[in-house]
């Protein structure tokens, strides 16, 4: 359920209003969800969304996977096949295309934002996501980027896509950021388990997007506008890149002489404030 925290902050809605019409399908379960993008976020998303009551469907540029999801079977190790069956099973989720665009009352973007040869974020994956959505775009819809991204990306590069095709958002169609926070394998944080960062392009989007993901997660977290909630995703992976990059250096410092750095982190864990754990590995990737 929605926590008090995301209800006390959500503005109302009109009551005579587009976006009336899709929090009463999202608070009645249903609304359809259509997840674009079904890799290591996206698959996860969709599986929670289809728990949660709503018929969901999953797109992808992959036709391989599609057929793999269809036929039950699982591509990646932290979702099992049991739970993907049981959702084909009882109708709540379905591989599909673009057409279920259309039918959707709201559309997740969870595709890939990597590096580009230039090092800077390649956004061609998220700009061919939301050109599909914006092809099929209708009245009452909410789209929301879960994408890593720059700050200015959900207002300067999906908003004016979405607003070409003569809607409006806030009025018509309606427009939220929410990153993923996905940790694969980990079995203490599974997808519902995670708070939820929500912001909305306005305030009806803010709205319909912490109805959508209140229903999903345990806690949907109020952002006060797209940039700051797309910042504090940059914060999270900046927090983890340099971190494990000291326990790196950490290590290879110790190391030379004679410590165990494994001991010494663990050691250092014990503190219960001003000290997080991070471990020796191979890197952030």
């Amino acid at each position: 359920m929605l926590d008090s925290v995301a209800a006390a902050a959500a503005p109302p809605v009109p009551d005579r209003s587009a976006a009336a019409g899709l929090a009463r399908r999202l608070a009645a379960r249903t609304a359809t969800v259509a997840v674009v993008g079904l890799g290591h976020v996206g698959l996860p998303l969709a599986l929670a969304a289809a728990k949660a009551g709503f018929r969901t469907v999953g797109l992808d540029s992959d036709p391989a996977r599609l057929a793999r999801l269809s036929a039950g079977d699982s591509p990646l190790r932290h979702v099992p096949a049991a739970a993907l069956e049981r959702a084909l099973r009882d109708g709540s989720f379905r591989p599909g295309g673009e057409d279920d665009l259309s039918r959707a009352d709201a559309v997740l973007i969870c595709v890939p934002t990597p590096l580009g040869p230039d090092r800077r974020p390649d956004l061609s994956c998220v700009e061919a996501a939301v050109a599909q959505a914006a092809r099929r775009l209708r009245p009452g819809q909410l789209v929301v980027l879960e994408s890593t991204t720059w700050p200015g990306t959900t207002r300067e590069r999906v908003l004016p896509l979405l607003e070409s095709t003569g809607l409006r958002c806030g009025r018509d169609v309606f427009l939220a950021y929410s990153p993923e926070r996905e940790d694969p394998g980990n079995a203490e944080f599974g997808t519902a388990d995670i708070p939820k960062l929500v912001a909305g392009a306005d305030a009806a989007s803010l709205r319909v997007a912490l109805m959508l993901y209140g229903a999903v997660v345990r806690r949907a977290v109020p952002v006060a506008d797209l940039e700051t909630a797309e910042a504090a995703k940059l914060a999270e992976n900046v927090f983890r890149a340099v971190n494990i990059a000291l326990a790196n250096e950490l290590k290879l410092a110790f190391g030379a002489m004679g410590i165990d750095p494994w001991a010494v982190t663990e050691a250092a864990a014990t503190k219960p404030f001003g000290y997080m754990p991070f471990w020796p590995g191979p890197g952030p990737g």
